[in-house]
């Protein structure tokens, strides 16, 4: 199993002339030691009038200073959203061929449509048709990466016939995935042939079953690309301490911080009721689980809060449960200071991450295999 960190971009209030840039700035200081310690990944997400939540409405930015000051990370987009009132399929294509080719091969291309009424009301998008757009750009974006002339008439968007480059420095092209959050939307991932890209912090037992169905369904897939990405992540908080007390004390206080802030999101239902969003994704889970169940210590089930031991059997479980990748957010509104922060991804990577290196001689996982470049 792999670990990844992943970013929301949360900036707490008062907002002062330098406020933003010394948040982004922390974030990129622990890119870089996460990519000297052995992390796999780094995600960001896409996200518009989130005040203090995130501000990260243009992740290829910080994903391509990312990719700057690391050396071996993935990054990825945790997701863009692809939706035409927010961003047009063709800039999309451009915009990740660009960063393919400035990150020397490095991309994931994480896919989904928005959750809040905050933002598609903001960009005047209908609720009802984000799900078909999402699946109209899915379709297409492959298809602009490889062809060298392409030309569409669809339902949201189209195109005459043009050369659109740069081509992604990966062939045939960055992998593909979709957000895993409403219920349900692992089924779309796996008809589709992409990755799942777990945005919930559900229960070890609700995630077996996804990603279960998951399987499942992949393996008679049709796929949008040219290959399959058949991995699962999932995304988790981490904080971890050599004093489990201290640990799940500061975890918690970092979970509470981010359940705060997810509470006061507008849900697409609850301003615009309609079946295109049966839930926000990730709050109701969320809402549950930070508050329980969880053990005497009142560290929450699979939440990566506490000492190196802990961590290590509650990651254990995870893998137990086919979840390829963990990706951890590491602050929110800046709870936790820097140099702790940067310490509990030191501790991780020494006193967790080795037992869950792949030994000599191991045979590939088939999520792997399936994925590989």
């Amino acid at each position: 199993m792999k670990f990844g960190i992943f970013y929301e971009i949360s900036v707490p209030r008062p907002w002062g002339r330098d406020t933003e840039k010394v948040v982004y700035d922390r974030c990129l200081e622990q890119v870089k030691l996460a990519d000297e310690l052995g992390f796999d990944s780094v995600w960001a997400v896409e996200h518009h009038f989130l005040e203090e939540y995130s501000h990260c409405p243009a992740p290829e930015l910080f994903l391509t200073a990312c990719a700057m000051v690391t050396k071996k990370m993935r990054v990825g987009h945790g997701i863009v959203v692809c939706v035409p009132e927010f961003n047009h399929p063709i800039k999309i294509a451009e915009r990740t061929a660009v960063l393919d080719i400035l990150s020397g091969g490095r991309l994931e291309v994480g896919t989904g449509r928005s959750a809040t009424w905050t933002e598609l009301g903001g960009f005047r998008a209908n609720p009802d048709e984000t799900k078909k757009t999402w699946d109209e750009f899915v379709h297409c974006l492959p298809k602009m990466w490889t062809q060298e002339r392409y030309s569409y008439q669809g339902r949201s968007w189209s195109m005459p016939q043009r050369t659109i480059v740069p081509k992604p420095f990966q062939k045939p092209h960055p992998p593909m995935w979709v957000a895993v959050t409403s219920p349900g939307t692992e089924i779309d991932a796996a008809e589709r042939g992409m990755g799942s890209l777990g945005l919930t912090f559900g229960g070890f037992a609700e995630q077996e079953e996804k990603v279960k169905r998951y399987r499942k369904i992949i393996r008679s897939c049709e796929p949008v690309g040219e290959f399959i990405n058949e991995a699962v992540s999932t995304v988790n908080f981490l904080y971890c301490h050599e004093d489990d007390a201290v640990g799940v004390k500061t975890g918690l206080r970092l979970t509470g911080t981010f359940n705060y802030l997810a509470a006061q999101l507008l849900a697409a239902r609850e301003a615009y009721p309609t079946k295109s969003y049966p839930s926000l994704g990730l709050l109701p889970s969320l809402r549950r689980d930070v508050a329980g169940p969880g053990d005497a210590s009142g560290a929450p089930e699979g939440i990566a809060i506490g000492n190196p031991e802990r961590l290590v059997r509650e990651m254990k479980k995870w893998e137990s449960v086919g979840v390829d990748r963990v990706n951890f957010l590491l602050n929110a509104l800046e709870t936790v200071p820097q140099d702790q922060v940067l310490n509990s991804l030191r501790l991780f990577a020494k006193e967790v991450m080795p037992h869950f290196e792949k030994k000599p001689g191991q045979p590939e996982a088939a999520a792997a295999a399936a994925g590989a470049r």
